[in-house]
């Protein structure tokens, strides 16, 4: 080899080192401004928001669960818990007499304060097996019927909380204790809304001071989101309760509409 060619090398490899570097740089650039908005797509696909108009300043106190990459993605997800034969036999028999004592009692001290009467035509939404609905009857709220995605004849017929399947003022008395597994929490309200008569009122179970189940689709932390998606209503209590995991129980009356005199 010719000595005088060693001190050519470090200039032949400058194109190339010079090539590589560009390389590099262009793939940095690509990574940052072409990955990142598909992330930013994937991650909202994945977690469904509050839209700004329904959240309120309680939407930071509200979150949806990510992980449904669709509405029938949440569905089955929920349809496991539901229709898991384990639970649906011990739903139907050992907790069967036990829950409906429980929820018994708190209709009956809903009765003492005048919030149910024997006459409502009452609705419990999520109502599974229809324990509640057995035990609004106990108590002499004879015309009750529970919704939920698997009907329990003659307890509960199908529905989806996200859409009653009912006609709008429909309800005296709506109750329920799965407001935490609504993907969409503002028309699981609305809904409750749209069905309940004016003056009617609505009883919710939920879950403030503790987490809830692997099945929820949200998770609570304060009462104010509750106070904000209620729209067309006035809070009457909030008050601790200790109901299957539940903490905090929160009531409802949705206003009567002024009549306008001319």
């Amino acid at each position: 080899m010719n000595p005088s060619s060693l001190p050519k090398l470090p200039i032949l490899l400058k194109p190339f080192l010079l090539s590589l570097f560009l390389s590099l740089f262009f793939l940095a650039f690509l990574a940052s401004h072409s990955y990142s908005p598909l992330l930013r797509l994937r991650t909202a696909l994945r977690t469904p928001t509050i839209p700004p108009s329904r959240a309120g300043n309680g939407g930071a106190s509200l979150r949806i669960r990510p992980g449904y990459s669709s509405y029938n993605a949440y569905i089955e997800r929920q349809l496991n818990k539901t229709l898991n034969p384990k639970l649906r036999k011990i739903w139907t028999t050992r907790d069967w007499d036990r829950k409906i004592r429980v929820f018994a009692r708190f209709f009956q001290s809903l009765k003492q304060r005048n919030l149910i009467f024997n006459h409502s035509k009452a609705l419990s939404i999520g109502a599974r097996v229809g324990q509640e609905v057995a035990a609004m009857k106990l108590v002499g709220v004879s015309d009750s019927v529970g919704i939920d995605l698997v009907p329990y004849p003659p307890l509960v017929m199908k529905g989806d909380f996200h859409a009653q399947p009912f006609e709008n003022q429909t309800f005296d008395f709506e109750f329920s204790n799965v407001f935490d597994h609504a993907l969409y929490p503002w028309k699981f309200v609305g809904e409750i809304e749209r069905t309940l008569k004016p003056g009617g009122v609505c009883v919710l179970h939920v879950a403030v001071l503790r987490r809830a189940d692997k099945y929820s689709a949200n998770d609570l932390y304060s009462v104010q989101p509750l106070v904000e998606l209620f729209k067309e209503s006035e809070l009457l209590e909030v008050s601790k309760v200790d109901a299957f995991g539940l903490d905090t129980e929160v009531v409802f009356r949705k206003k009567k509409k002024k009549i306008e005199t001319s």
